[in-house]
């Protein structure tokens, strides 16, 4: 038995990839936090989740010690979990988190202290600088102008949520007219961080203008079974499992202990090199697609967790796909 937690909208499409993979006889389980029936439903048994996270922990045990539930996927907040891990092991329940200890957690959910043990590992990375006020926002907008365009982001966060390129020519309404562009100039964007009252922590980067790719992975202790990358190419996405990119990914992955199905993103500059720009311990959001490649991800994990033959890979080239919007039917 295996039991996906709350996690990112394609938990959907995790639970699809485990259930095509694993005999009718092994029962998956899912749960969340809100009522999401388009995602439970698609599992054996579903359950809706307390709301808040210590009681979460406490409940997870129990539920899965009552259903006779072996393996546990966190999702969402694995950070939560993983600092719980002693009391899932007593409990004799294999908990899967995104890391095998907090330090992974403490390492890559800190941009900018991602950024600096990367760059001491000698993992190509896009170089950043933190800053906390405003005075260090200016310094660091600066120095990083000087050799080219300039990016910002959130030192913590996920989704790309904070980021924002700097152009010196765009339009101060642009961020409210089209803000999904991400693009702002420098000025408008300090106008606003100087009106907050306590801003976050901001890290400062050079903005490269490769392209990116996100590369979906089970890794099991830091070493990658089996990975796909994505590389956005406008709307579409195209696929690959080798190259540069995968190979920075891959030592990444290693280097700091991801276990699970994680993401790893990076990013090109001018002349081609991908450079790392984050680490996510969680499923993405894209890898539904992957499956588009011969490769379930999502079904090789549940099936080496639980001991069960992995499904076979043959793998699809010169794919790419487009996401579109479809209606999940549910019942209630």
């Amino acid at each position: 038995m295996i039991w996906f937690l709350e996690g990112q909208s394609s938990q959907r499409d995790v639970i699809i990839g485990a259930r095509e993979a694993l005999p009718v006889e092994v029962k998956i389980f899912a749960s969340h936090r809100q009522d999401r029936p388009e995602i439970t439903s698609l599992a054996d048994f579903s359950f809706m989740e307390p709301k808040e996270n210590e009681e979460r922990i406490e409940w997870v045990i129990a539920t899965a010690l009552a259903h006779n539930i072996k393996v546990i996927v966190a999702g969402r907040v694995g950070n939560v979990f993983e600092q719980a891990r002693a009391r899932f092991e007593q409990a004799a329940l294999v908990l899967v988190t995104g890391g095998r200890s907090m330090s992974t957690f403490d390492r890559v959910d800190d941009k900018s202290r991602f950024t600096a043990e990367a760059e001491q590992a000698g993992l190509a990375c896009v170089p950043g600088i933190t800053a906390v006020n405003a005075e260090e926002m200016f310094a660091a907008y600066e120095t990083i102008s000087a050799i080219g365009e300039v990016c910002v982001k959130p030192a913590v966060g996920i989704y790309g949520q904070g980021f924002w390129r700097f152009k010196a020519d765009a339009d101060p309404f642009r961020c409210f007219a089209d803000p999904d562009a991400r693009e702002t100039n420098f000025e408008m964007y300090m106008r606003a961080y100087c009106a907050g009252d306590t801003p976050a922590p901001m890290l400062m980067m050079p903005y490269m203008v490769g392209s990116e790719c996100s590369i979906d992975m089970v890794c099991e202790s830091g070493r990658a079974v089996a990975f796909v990358s994505r590389r956005k190419e406008g709307a579409f996405q195209s696929f690959d499992r080798e190259g540069p990119a995968v190979e920075l990914a891959l030592k990444a992955a290693e280097h700091f202990g991801c276990d699970g199905i994680v993401n790893v993103q990076t990013r090109d500059d001018a002349f081609g090199k991908p450079h790392l720009l984050e680490i996510n311990p969680r499923y993405s959001g894209g890898i539904g697609y992957t499956r588009a490649t011969g490769t379930n991800l999502p079904g090789i994990f549940a099936a080496r967790r639980l001991g069960l033959p992995e499904p076979k890979t043959i793998w699809r080239p010169n794919v790419r796909v487009k996401g579109i919007t479809v209606a999940a039917v549910a019942s209630f």
